[in-house]
């Protein structure tokens, strides 16, 4: 009776969890509507719209160790409340900012939910990974990571008939004199004020929540009963080094991707904001299907494997997003994001996977690496403007998938030494 009433406690603990992975992905993909809504709004350069992704990622490289640090003070129930608190606080300072009508407002409630992902983020991914069996915890991270994927396909579509559809046309604009067009263009961005209320408010509630629920407990134990020191005595683990720059470097293709995807779309396709915004969901379904296969296809192939053959596709596709044009540009697109899905968790779960104490130390590591997002995205703006072509942009993820083929074929191995702690092992107090 005690084993199964366990299992159902890990089991809802996991539920839990792994709604959490659908609320900051939600959050994530409704930066795609923001880039061009705001762009517009603040007639921005390619560049300039980047700020917000930069405003996101760097929060992450700021509050990673922190968020770190909390987890191993507090415990992952507290840490998780914290980050839905601060998420919420960022979503209501989109309403001063609307109202304001201040770009860098904008991108200060960006980072202040940021800063919240990162707390969130730096909790679930570990805690996901250690609800059950060492050996099925990359797959179980990528399950959880799937209702990500599920936020993926929904954000868009939903954001795009919230956000991008309540403007003015090229032609009203062009008729208006210079003062009403920047009022009017400055008006745009209040749109966006029911949304991030609504979640905002969602988000105290999910709060409260987990303020009265009683999560497991997760203790990491190891042969040698080693304890973490710091967080560079993390960095004596080889493949979670790997799994630092892998994941620098997949975030940012994926931030690059699914970012500037409208932007790039109504370029190289000649498709509407809206239609662009439409397939921007089917990446995400793309995205989705992708994590449930991928999840599958790893009980019969190492996930090392199967990651190195995901990121090797995607350097032949970032090609054809490169050279050719039209529509093809964009299915090319929508492969790349079914095959990037399991990219994140798999290289995450590899990273810390045998870190025993060091396991949230490794956790913060890797979720400060995710300041690729910040940084990348920035490098894909400014060829694509050097250039006058946004399709050369791809040359940037087309050179991160290839680091990640080199993680995923030799990256990934631990030493010898890390292997024979056996510090997997994980037991759950009630």
């Amino acid at each position: 009776m005690s084993s199964r009433t366990d299992h159902q406690k890990t089991g809802f603990a996991f539920l839990l969890i792994a709604f959490l992975f659908f609320l900051w992905g939600f959050a994530h993909n409704l930066d795609p509507i923001l880039i061009p809504h705001l762009k517009r709004s603040f007639n921005l350069t390619t560049t300039q719209s980047t700020l917000v992704d930069s405003s996101v990622f760097i929060a992450y490289f700021l509050m990673a160790l922190p968020a770190g640090l909390a987890i191993k003070k507090w415990g992952y129930q507290t840490s998780i409340i914290l980050g839905l608190l601060l998420f919420s606080a960022g979503c209501f300072l989109f309403i001063p900012a609307a109202n304001l009508q201040s770009y860098t407002f904008f991108l200060v409630a960006l980072f202040i939910i940021a800063c919240g992902l990162t707390f969130l983020e730096t909790a679930a991914n570990p805690y996901a990974s250690a609800l059950g069996s060492p050996d099925t915890s990359t797959q179980r991270l990528n399950l959880a990571q799937s209702f990500n994927g599920l936020a993926t396909a929904l954000a868009p579509v939903i954001g795009a008939r919230v956000i991008l559809t309540k403007g003015y046309s090229d032609t009203e604009l062009s008729a208006m004199s210079d003062s009403l067009r920047v009022q009017a263009l400055a008006s745009e961005a209040s749109s966006v004020k029911l949304p991030y209320l609504v979640l905002g408010v969602i988000l105290l509630l999910i709060a409260i929540v987990f303020k009265f629920i009683k999560l497991p407990q997760i203790h990491y134990k190891t042969s040698l009963q080693e304890k973490s020191q710091s967080i560079l005595h993390a960095f004596k683990h080889r493949h979670l080094t790997w799994a630092v720059a892998a994941q620098f470097f997949y975030v940012g293709a994926q931030v690059c991707i699914f970012s500037l995807f409208i932007l790039y779309a109504t370029q190289a396709a000649s498709l509407s904001e809206i239609e662009a915004a439409d397939y921007l969901g089917v990446c995400g379904i793309a995205f989705l299907i992708g994590r449930f296969l991928g999840t599958f296809f790893m009980r019969f192939i190492a996930p090392n494997r199967l990651l190195a053959l995901y990121a090797g596709i995607n350097v032949f596709l970032c090609l054809i997003a490169i050279l050719a044009q039209g529509l093809i540009t964009v299915y090319a697109i929508v492969l790349i994001c079914f095959f990037m899905s399991i990219m994140f968790p798999t290289i995450f779960a590899l990273g810390i996977k045998g870190l025993g104490a060091d396991t949230e130390y490794g956790s913060s590591l890797i979720i400060m690496s995710i300041v690729g997002g910040a940084l990348l995205p920035r490098l894909f703006g400014s060829l694509s403007d050097a250039t006058g072509s946004i399709q050369l942009g791809y040359v940037v993820p087309l050179l991160s998938f290839i680091v990640i083929v080199l993680y995923g074929l030799y990256g990934y191995q631990s030493t010898s030494s890390e292997k024979d702690t056996d510090p997997t092992l994980v037991s759950l107090a009630h």
